[in-house]
């Protein structure tokens, strides 16, 4: 990808090196009794693990990945805030925050041609452990969007699982993950998500499911629009790069078949992939559709 030229969001909080412990505040209660089904809910990688420990299915949002259910916690520090102990690299850190920096432009700029104004999200950097808004945050999750503290959340170790254990190595592959993540900000900011759990309260397990794979589905193809709108961005081998991540993190390419397709959260590999490609071929939000 071509950062170069994008400015660094001061939107970003660097809380690694810092432990954090588990932190459950106000929210914990309600997060450990399905602990396993939400770590496995998180973007996708880990699923595998906890499928093999059993499946207890949420009536929030937290239900689907990137996202946790909203709920009281305990916040982090505000950005901008040196962090001595930082175990960031430097590299990632400013991959990471030109990443946030290019998607605060473009969404600006989407929004104001519908005469709306787009408020930033910020990401939150941590290290194992740490907390959210919404409760705990643990790198088994992987990352997630907190709608009441409107932040993201990302283990940079996520990264390297991303390339080392699931083959989806590259720069554009992890912009791809932030760029969801912000995804999951906008529909929230359009209220989608508080649509989306009321309609998953009105309905089944595979019903709340299938809800649950529009919205991530709708995520994968912002990503793809924020990626399409920012036209010096992506460079020979970029959008392979998406591809292979989407791919990657498919429910039914991580489940290898143990879980039935009405237990998927996220949408199978094609569909993720779809999703991504519709939003880098219109670069239109209107062609992100909330559907499966």
């Amino acid at each position: 990808m071509r950062l170069g030229d994008e400015d660094p969001s001061g939107n970003f909080i660097d809380n690694t090196g810092r432990g954090g412990g588990f932190g459950l505040g106000g929210g914990g209660g309600n997060m450990l009794g399905c602990l396993l089904p939400m770590v496995m809910s998180r973007f996708g990688i880990v699923g595998v693990l906890v499928l093999l420990l059993g499946y207890c299915a949420l009536s929030t949002l937290g239900g689907g990945g990137g996202l946790i259910p909203t709920g009281p916690g305990t916040t982090t520090s505000a950005p901008g805030q040196p962090n001595a102990a930082s175990s960031l690299d430097p590299q990632m850190r400013d991959l990471m925050t030109r990443v946030l920096g290019s998607t605060e432009r473009r969404w600006t700029d989407l929004f104001a041609r519908s005469g709306q104004r787009y408020t930033p999200t910020t990401l939150v950097a941590y290290s194992t452990s740490g907390r959210s808004g919404c409760g705990a945050a643990q790198a088994a999750m992987g990352p997630f969007y907190c709608p009441t503290d409107q932040r993201i959340y990302i283990d940079p170790d996520f990264f390297n699982e991303l390339s080392r254990r699931f083959g989806a190595p590259g720069d554009f592959a992890m912009a791809y993950v932030i760029a969801h993540e912000v995804g999951h900000h906008v529909q929230n900011l359009e209220g989608t998500l508080e649509r989306a759990q009321n309609a998953q309260a009105r309905s089944s397990e595979a019903e709340g499911n299938a809800v649950q794979v529009g919205v991530e589905l709708q995520a994968d193809c912002y990503a793809g629009v924020w990626a399409a709108n920012d036209k010096n961005l992506m460079e020979a081998g970029d959008f392979e790069e998406g591809m292979k991540a989407a791919e990657a993190i498919g429910d039914d390419t991580l489940t290898q078949g143990r879980v039935s397709p009405d237990k998927f959260t996220h949408g199978t590999s094609a569909q993720r992939m779809a999703a991504l490609r519709k939003g880098l071929e219109t670069g239109n939000p209107a062609a992100c559709t909330f559907n499966r």
